[in-house]
């Protein structure tokens, strides 16, 4: 049975989708990955639109609530913002919880480049993040 993988965010919109997308390319069929929110607002367009300037399809994605996955049972659990770390349900002792606080891409204000700029930025650290995540849990 693969390992499952949560990540966790406050709407399951952004930072929480990014991660979803670098983690399934990463691991490559090693896990299964999902990802959810404390609150579910929609899959952002720009989170879409910046994952495909780097050749990964998200368009697929759904917001979903973390209480929908109550009866999986999780490995690793990725909180990527405190607001989900700091009401992230219980998990059994056996989950390995991690957390990183990115910077939330949607409250970005400015100019469209501006704003698209800060995706970017955050796509990059969460990119990151999550290829140390995969070789240090799945290399």
């Amino acid at each position: 049975m693969k390992p499952k993988i949560l990540v966790l965010c406050t709407g399951n919109s952004c930072r929480s989708q990014l991660a979803e997308g670098y983690l399934r390319h990463f691991v490559n069929g090693k896990a299964d990955v999902y990802s959810a929110g404390i609150e579910t607002h929609g899959v952002n367009p720009r989170a879409i639109a910046t994952m495909k300037e780097d050749g990964i399809d998200i368009s697929h994605h759904t917001s979903n609530n973390v209480n929908e996955y109550t009866n999986l049972e999780f490995d690793y659990v990725i909180t990527v913002c405190d607001n989900a770390k700091e009401n992230c349900p219980y998990f059994p002792a056996k989950v390995k919880v991690l957390h990183h606080n990115f910077p939330d891409p949607a409250k970005a204000t400015g100019t469209e480049e501006e704003i698209r700029q800060a995706f970017r930025h955050v796509r990059e650290m969460i990119k990151n993040y999550s290829q140390e995540f995969t070789n240090q849990y799945f290399a």
